[in-house]
């Protein structure tokens, strides 16, 4: 036998002990580009090899190795299958949740989507609260097309005696404007900084209108925006792949965020769109992206208090502004774990301490910082702690482990009735029936 060919009968086994894990976790948010296609992809190189190596005689020869190789190449199919299998029955267990429970959970969720037929049994169903736009949802459409979609699940729920959807988007300006096209692409708060004081509040507010009046034509009625985290020195050294909050952030001055965020939600809310500023504790301080790892807050809490969460409390103080906590720990107040699912900060700090009775929605947790670790003690914690939306959206298909977290711990009495009732509360003063 050649070099070569040893080295590609080498090759085969890592290769194939990968397809076996990648199979096995079909179902994990880091590999979602292998569902679908990929999925067939997968597939077919497993039987092309086993074909491949059974023509040459791999099984007949009395080599054990030879047929472990055949055996390891079939196995990629067979693990995939199964992590199917798993994810069908999750789901179908939670499609047939008993109505009353399905009501006083699904409230709490928000979900990204990418099937309307699915999402649309979840609305119907009242097993989640509202959806989350976008650029999928829009990627080859008009702006009528997603309209209608949007309209078509309003009706639904309306047909089915439930609260009209909550119906979020991602349209800050600059590099995150999901639904820019067909909608239109402005640039970055950041830019009226240099501004004058009244040309700044005057410009802020008309970005929040036109933002504000064109979501609102399509049926979206909550923004997540605008971004009030400081923005990051420039010589700190970050491993920033997703958030890339330097790009995002207004200013590094906490008076200068106020001035340009307020006059901006004040133009969403004029519109009919409300705003959810983001993302607390903050994150321009953290090196480490809450996408795929975890990441700490080490600031005094008095020195945040003065300058990072100004903003935030000027917002919050000022206007109808619902709240994006994010998967930073902060250590000063919970070493233990991200403030999205911090008793001690979601209540202690912002409910007592600062006395804000409004919304508060959780950062994607689809995200490395929490799906990396025990998803259902965060959603447990995150309720129990007095979080009122609980936001899946980069891979809406995992609202269903999601989901079934709360169930379990619904049937099991882990849910604090007491923060519940009081959430149900809040989420009904912010979004009332027609």
């Amino acid at each position: 036998m050649s070099i070569i060919k040893r080295a590609g009968i080498v090759l085969l086994w890592p290769v194939g002990l990968f397809l076996v894990l990648a199979g096995a976790n079909n179902n994990d948010p880091y590999l979602i580009a292998l569902r679908g296609t990929g999925n067939f992809v997968l597939v077919a190189a497993s039987f092309a090899v086993v074909t491949v190596l059974i023509g040459r005689g791999y099984w007949s020869r009395r080599r054990f190795a030879g047929k472990m190789l055949i055996l390891l190449w079939c196995l990629p199919s067979l693990a995939m299958l199964c992590a199917h299998l798993s994810y069908e029955a999750r789901k179908r267990a939670v499609l047939r949740t008993e109505a009353t429970q399905a009501l006083r959970l699904g409230r709490h969720f928000v979900v990204g989507y990418a099937s309307f037929s699915e999402v649309a049994t979840l609305a119907e169903k009242g097993l989640i609260a509202g959806i989350y736009i976008t650029r999928h949802n829009v990627a080859g459409r008009t702006a009528e097309a997603l309209k209608s979609e949007i309209a078509a699940l309003q009706d639904r729920r309306r047909a089915a005696a439930l609260p009209p959807l909550i119906v979020a988007a991602d349209q800050e300006g600059g590099i995150v404007s999901h639904l820019a096209p067909p909608l239109t692409r402005l640039p970055s708060l950041s830019t009226l900084a240099e501004l004058t004081p009244e040309l700044r509040a005057e410009k802020a507010e008309g970005f929040g209108r036109l933002h504000g009046q064109e979501l609102a034509a399509l049926g979206v009625n909550l923004n997540f925006a605008p971004v009030l985290d400081l923005m990051p020195e420039a010589r700190r050294a970050r491993f920033d792949f997703n958030t890339l909050i330097r790009q995002r952030a207004i200013s590094s001055d906490p008076a200068m965020v106020s001035a340009i965020a307020l006059p901006y939600v004040r133009g969403l809310e004029a519109s009919g769109v409300g705003a959810v500023i983001k993302h607390f504790p903050g994150l321009g301080r953290v090196s480490a992206d809450t996408h795929h790892f975890n990441a700490e807050l080490d600031a005094p809490l008095g020195e945040l208090e003065a300058s990072d969460w100004r903003p935030f409390r000027d917002l919050l103080a000022a206007s109808k502004a619902q709240l994006m906590i994010g998967h930073v720990t902060l250590t000063a107040a919970d070493p233990d774990r991200p403030a999205s699912h911090s008793r001690r900060i979601v209540d202690g700090i912002i409910r007592k301490q600062w006395n804000y009775q409004g919304v508060i929605i959780t950062d994607d947790l689809v995200m490395g910082a929490i799906y990396q670790h025990n998803v259902c003690t965060a959603v447990v914690e995150a309720l129990g702690a007095g979080v009122d939306l609980l936001l899946v959206a980069y891979d809406g298909a995992q609202f269903y482990r999601v989901f079934a977290c709360a169930l379990q711990a619904y049937g099991l009495q882990q849910l604090d009735p007491a923060m519940l009732r009081e959430s149900e509360a809040r989420l009904k003063r912010a979004f009332p029936m027609d």
